[in-house]
């Protein structure tokens, strides 16, 4: 008799993009790592911990390129599929560019999941990437432990309207365009205790490609943008306001939650990488007093496939919330602002 097939989730030690490497152990790392030389065309490198990094081809066309991959945070293959190739396609438009192609990274438990079950992870990745108008022209596949996936993900912007985490301005408003609370839901599909209308949320949130970037990118009021993923709201606000040396402040009610997550937050459910990143935040992140604890979790919960984290001069705020609304993203909120400090995260 065959035996049944595994759950993706039982064969992962983690998740999603609660899988990275804490903040402050990563800087560790990339501190005794050897910086590259200087190169005129690198617009944009692993300096300034952004998105992707970005090359100068000519006066009209720079390259964006980035590579994101992880472990199932769900067990059905073809939606693994589907949100670890919308989450590597985010890096792409958080950078203000239009994707062109992509390569798939493949590490799959050979013998214990099928060829189906690995055949159904390719086929979600490669239905989102036909959704964004872009090929899988190739990538790399191994036999490893643990079930993988992602891509290496590479798009066009022009050089003059790169978007980076580190062009926020004093007075700017911030804008997040996704609910929070994709970690928790995680945590309590792994529990047993998510139901099947937060199943749905979860899906539709973290599947949800971030089209508005290249829009974004045309607007002279729009300074910064980064994706909120695996370092929480804050921990991805803190590199905001390190990236431009100013205070970011973030009104702790002010996002918009998944449907189901506050209650569960309220219950005790939270991810490991939630604590691990508030502990990574040093005393670079604090908190008004009254905050609650399980407040302090959704904020520093780590997203998958996450919202646009916008810093917009006020003038041009309206005009992005009317664009990324009308493009399909109706949790966009206004969540905080950058005020003139050092740089550091005030949660009021």
């Amino acid at each position: 008799m065959k035996s049944p097939e595994p759950k993706l989730t039982s064969l992962a030690h983690g998740g999603g993009c609660g899988c990275k490497i804490a903040p402050d152990v990563l800087q560790s790392i990339l501190a005794e790592t050897p910086q590259a030389a200087p190169f005129a065309a690198l617009i944009v490198g692993a300096e300034t911990s952004d998105d992707a990094a970005v090359w100068r081809l000519n006066d009209g066309q720079a390259l964006v390129a980035t590579t994101d991959f992880f472990m199932p945070m769900i067990d059905d293959p073809f939606d693994f599929g589907r949100i670890a190739a919308t989450n590597a396609l985010s890096d792409v438009y958080a950078m203000g560019a239009t994707p062109i192609f992509s390569l798939a990274l493949v590490g799959m438990p050979i013998g214990r999941l099928s060829v189906e079950v690995i055949g159904k992870v390719l086929e979600g990745g490669a239905a989102v990437c036909a959704a964004a108008g872009v090929p899988i022209a190739g990538g790399h596949s191994i036999d490893s432990l643990e079930p993988i996936y992602g891509l290496v993900a590479l798009g066009l912007v022009h050089p003059d309207r790169v978007l980076t985490n580190r062009g926020a301005r004093p007075g700017d408003v911030l804008i997040l365009t996704k609910a929070l609370g994709v970690g928790v839901l995680s945590a309590a599909f792994k529990q047993g205790r998510l139901g099947a209308s937060g199943y749905d949320a979860l899906i539709a949130s973290t599947t949800q490609l971030n089209t508005p970037g290249p829009q974004l990118s045309a607007l002279s009021e729009v300074h910064a943008v980064t994706d909120v993923t695996g370092f929480g709201l804050l921990g991805h606000a803190l590199e905001m306001a390190r990236g431009c040396g100013a205070t970011v402040e973030i009104d702790a009610d002010a996002p918009d939650w998944l449907p189901g997550s506050i209650d569960l937050a309220q219950a005790g459910v939270r991810t490991g990488a939630s604590v691990r990143n508030w502990s990574a935040y040093g005393g670079d992140v604090s908190l008004a007093s009254g905050i609650s604890d399980w407040r302090r979790d959704l904020l520093t919960d780590p997203q998958t496939s996450g919202g646009l984290l916008i810093a917009v001069a006020p003038k041009g705020a309206q005009t992005v919330m009317d664009l990324v609304t009308g493009m399909g993203f109706p949790s966009a909120r206004r969540v905080g602002r950058v005020v003139k400090g050092g740089p550091c995260v005030v949660v009021r």
